[in-house]
């Protein structure tokens, strides 16, 4: 009778075992996959959408006459931001706190990482891709990385040697260098990796020998492919899972950081088919404000706008060839597509070039959430920042409690589920450059700037600018309003930036610095 009622009970047990045991299985099944697209240099404005409505009516002025039609029709059928920002406007300070959910004094990186200098990603802290393997996730990575300290530890031939004696002593790149495999990769799995600003000449490094003609991980692979193209190929070889590298059964987290729109601008790295057909000169016949429209541009600063707007619309294309394939698998409406980049483009605003600035054709980034399946359409006016990158990615993939209690970004998530108990919008957000701090809220930039002298020898104790604009009265910030002229809005302003450099452990904070200016929390 005992055995009996023994067997009895463990059949009953397994049963009820296997149905949880299937259950949590079609949970994991249902996790959407993550791909996080962010060409370089994108500034938020360069896509067509935001000259249509109801969009352009949340634009801060004009946006460029750009054709990006991928980029529109994810914008369509998804949520849109209006105040993503780049808090860090350069190309290797974004990406930690995108990569990490720290702000830079906890991820390592306050500058880029350049031959001479040890701004390094930590390699003891997790990252996305940690976080996604973990939950058992496929990890994979494609195009530019730029987040490891710059050593010369390669042969003259740019291969990796791993040592700084010959044959090693030599570097690849001056602005970027290879990530070898252990802690440094982050536990991506399907690693390419393109480095330099040549887009018809990147140099290649992959763990995956058929994508580099049989070459080792660590050995230079130089395929002469306009960038974004040999990467489109790519990362269509890996969805189709042509290499057998990936465990179709799992979800997949991709990254694909594009170095296109970034520059040079010239003929031999732009894709010069693309400008004759969109951006020639029977469409615009001469470099004027119907070519570079917004009203602070200095038009002989801006002479390389046919080149920067074709290799945006180069870069569209091919982010196009991607989702296409996505959703000829019948993976994109379960595919939660973050598009963004890592800081915007000058392009003669201001009589600037590049970045480093805190004007917002600098800061302002595109940022579009597309999950069909998972999110209904809409336009979003949260204040964004890069550390919020990694808790809101992995709140949507139903991730919330995996997200370690260390990380300083906030979870969006449920703002965008329009969940009840929705995360309050944040009045502003932390803006940073090597010898600048500030904040930006729904209406005003705000910008305390130090003297030029070399900002990380620790020198520099003098404030020689400070001012706010009024970006809704002065959408082209042409009018800067010292801090004195409105000391109402400047107060606000200085206790918001004293809050959040006290809170992201700034240096500036950590030394007390400009007390007398900034108004810093008890």
């Amino acid at each position: 009778m005992n055995f009996k009622y023994t067997i009895l009970i463990v059949f009953i047990s397994c049963f009820f075992s296997c149905k949880n045991e299937a259950k949590i299985d079609k949970n994991i099944d249902k996790r959407p996959n993550v791909l996080i697209i962010f060409p370089d240099q994108l500034r938020r404005y360069s896509a067509g959408f935001w000259s249509e409505s109801p969009y352009k009516e949340f634009a801060q002025g004009k946006a460029d006459p750009v054709v990006t039609p991928n980029i529109d029709k994810l914008a369509k059928n998804g949520i849109v931001f209006t105040n993503a920002i780049s808090n860090f406007p350069l190309c290797s300070p974004y990406r930690g706190m995108m990569l990490s959910g720290l702000y830079p004094e906890q991820n390592g990186i306050w500058n880029n990482c350049k031959v001479g200098r040890d701004e390094s990603l930590r390699n003891d802290i997790e990252t996305i891709p940690d976080l996604f393997f973990k939950a058992g996730y496929n990890t994979s990575y494609f195009g530019k990385c730029h987040w490891l300290r710059n050593d010369p530890l390669f042969d003259e031939n740019g291969n990796f040697i791993g040592v700084s004696q010959p044959p090693g002593g030599h570097h690849v790149n001056k602005y970027d260098t290879y990530i070898p495999p252990g802690k440094t990769r982050h536990n991506i799995e399907y690693f390419y990796q393109a480095l330099k600003d040549e887009h018809f000449n990147p140099r290649v490094y992959s763990n995956i020998p058929e994508t580099i003609e049989g070459k080792k991980d660590g050995e230079l692979h130089l395929p002469g492919i306009f960038s974004a193209k040999n990467e489109a190929l790519q990362i269509i070889k890996y969805l189709k899972n042509e290499n057998g590298r990936r465990d179709v059964t799992k979800p997949f987290c991709m990254i694909w950081s594009m170095n296109p729109p970034h520059n040079p601008w010239d003929d031999e790295n732009t894709d010069m088919e693309t400008l004759h057909k969109h951006y020639n000169t029977d469409k615009y016949p001469q470099l004027n404000k119907d070519l570079v429209v917004r009203k602070n541009v200095d038009l002989e600063v801006a002479t390389y706008a046919r080149h920067y707007y074709a290799n945006v619309t180069s870069a569209d294309k091919y982010i196009g060839e991607v989702l296409n394939e996505l959703e000829k698998m019948g993976e994109l409406d379960n595919t939660l597509v973050m598009f963004s980049s890592d800081h915007g483009e000058m392009l003669g605003s201001h009589q600037k070039t590049g970045k480093n600035t805190f004007e917002t054709e600098a800061l302002g980034i595109p940022f579009i959430v597309h999950w069909p399946k998972g999110l209904k359409a809409g336009i979003e006016d949260v204040l964004f920042g890069a550390p919020d990158v990694l808790p809101t990615a992995m709140g949507l993939a139903g991730l919330r409690d995996a997200v370690p209690s260390s990380i300083e970004g906030t979870d969006f998530s449920a703002l965008l589920k329009e969940e009840e108990n929705s995360i309050k919008k944040p009045d502003a957000v932390l803006l940073m450059l090597g010898n600048s701090r500030g904040v930006l809220t729904e209406r005003y930039t705000l910008t305390l700037k130090e003297n030029d002298e070399p900002w990380d020898k620790h020198q520099i104790n003098t404030i020689i600018e400070s001012y706010f604009y009024d970006n809704f009265k002065d959408p082209y910030q042409l009018n800067k309003i010292s801090l004195k002229e409105n000391p109402e809005v400047s107060n606000v302003l200085l206790t918001h930036l004293g809050h959040l450099l006290k809170q992201t452990n700034d240096p500036w904070f950590q030394k007390k610095k400009y007390n007398d200016l900034i108004i810093y929390p008890n």
